[in-house]
């Protein structure tokens, strides 16, 4: 499989979350703790499969205010306790089979997302990348373009698992 070349059109985000580190990378990898934060605000998440170990999956459902409902799977690359968490994700069917984002035919298949965790001061610094992989330009092109949506849905995300955490 090739890996992404493509700098310019990578997507980044940091934030920092006033948690130890061990706690936000089991939160982060573990069920019990993903189906009550993953995914875009005001989901609720639905956990079918979860095997966070190189080339297991996570294979989860979204389910919308309204009763619409979208499939989606990480395939697991890396899992580096408590650093690092590397995954290829994108949308699946009920059966965990990779399909094409429903709304954007032209989004790319999949997205190489690493995720770096470093512990500053007994909080911890998140820094994800997300990178088209296998994509053409057209895919590319639109996945650059969908930057700001995505630091909008990655935002509110991790908005609503910053309050999860004080929970813990």
């Amino acid at each position: 499989m090739n890996e992404p070349d493509n700098a310019d059109v990578d997507f980044r985000i940091s934030r920092t979350f006033n948690a130890p580190r061990a706690l936000v990378f089991r939160s982060m990898t573990e069920t019990e703790h993903l189906q009550h934060w993953w995914g875009p605000k005001g989901c609720r998440i639905e956990v079918a499969r979860n095997e966070p170990r190189p080339g297991g999956l996570f294979h989860y459902c979204m389910h919308f205010p309204g009763g619409a409902a979208m499939w989606g799977r990480f395939v697991y690359r890396e899992i580096v306790a408590p650093e690092r968490i590397v995954y290829v994700n994108g949308f699946a069917d009920a059966q965990g089979n990779a399909v094409r984002n429903p709304m954007s035919p032209d989004w790319p298949m999949e997205m190489l997302i690493t995720i770096l965790l470093t512990e500053v001061d007994g909080k911890t610094e998140l820094n994800l990348v997300s990178q088209p992989l296998n994509a053409t330009e057209d895919e590319r092109a639109t996945f650059k373009a969908g930057h700001a949506s995505m630091q909008g849905g990655f935002g509110g995300m991790y908005d609503h698992y910053e309050q999860y955490l004080a929970t813990l």
